[in-house]
């Protein structure tokens, strides 16, 4: 912390943070920042959610590049923004510039640059939708065990057991002696299942989970602001700025996003070679 910065100052920033994630990320905070998702960021969710991979890999080659020395080319490897901007990222990014505007005006500001402070308002969006894919994995993870009793960590697992499920009850339907009947004849034989059915099932899949992920922030926000996480993070964002740290470094959410895919991955490979 600079040293211009007291312990009242401290303070005072910290319960001026406490109010701002109150009124932003509470139960009607969040109902009116998703009104910003309903239009266009419903058509830019899909593509979002499948440039994440693209933006980890960014994220990891710009911490790679400045730990082997190239610190210019990894800073700017890692100063890229792969997302689309979407409508809610902007409302979240300029109500943080207005909160750090405001500090600032307090005398209890980062007093930070202006490209420094928007590179880590954008950063917080990205974050922001990090948590939103998690929780969308936590979704899916319990409706696997619900219907299926197994798990199913990404849309990838699941996809293969609702296909099952869908040509099962098509095949039952459409069986010429009834559904009793056909029950139990799908019982002895189960359904043939192609492996476009799983495809499409899954293509079906993502982009439903890109729409849950874009409103997942619903029961997202308010859980992160009981349990002191929306705080804590805009407190690390202004320590940042204090300390003039450079762009780069992952957060650990977005790690923990890709993991739920890889382990999806791994899951649906390990049952193919059983």
């Amino acid at each position: 912390m600079p040293a211009t910065l007291t312990d009242d100052a401290l303070i005072r920033r910290r319960a001026a943070v406490t109010r701002f994630v109150r009124d932003r990320y509470g139960l009607r905070g969040t109902l009116r920042l998703h009104r910003a998702a309903l239009g266009l960021d419903l058509l830019r969710a899909p593509i979002n959610v499948m440039l994440s991979p693209v933006f980890l890999l960014t994220r990891l080659g710009g911490w790679l590049l400045s730990r082997f020395g190239a610190e210019r080319a990894g800073g700017w490897l890692a100063a890229r923004r792969v997302f689309l901007p979407s409508d809610m990222g902007r409302v979240i990014e300029r109500d943080l510039l207005a909160l750090i505007a405001d500090l600032d005006t307090q005398g209890i500001g980062p007093n930070a640059p202006t490209e420094a402070v928007r590179h880590q308002a954008a950063t917080l969006a990205e974050t922001r939708n990090a948590v939103a894919e998690i929780t969308t994995s936590l979704i899916v993870l319990v409706s696997g065990w619900l219907l299926f009793n197994r798990a199913t960590p990404g849309v990838i697992s699941l996809a293969g057991p609702l296909a099952e499920l869908r040509a099962h009850a098509t095949a039952v339907n459409d069986f010429l002696l009834g559904n009793t009947l056909g029950r139990a004849w799908y019982w002895a034989f189960p359904v043939e299942l192609s492996p476009w059915q799983v495809i499409l099932t899954g293509v079906a899949l993502a982009v439903a989970g890109s729409l849950v992920t874009t409103f997942a922030g619903l029961i997202a926000d308010p859980v992160q602001l009981w349990t002191g996480t929306h705080r804590r993070r805009i407190l690390r964002l202004l320590d940042r700025l204090d300390r003039a740290e450079p762009a780069g470094g992952i957060e650990r959410e977005h790690l923990l996003a890709r993991a739920g895919d890889l382990s999806d991955a791994a899951l649906m490979l390990w049952r193919n070679l059983r």
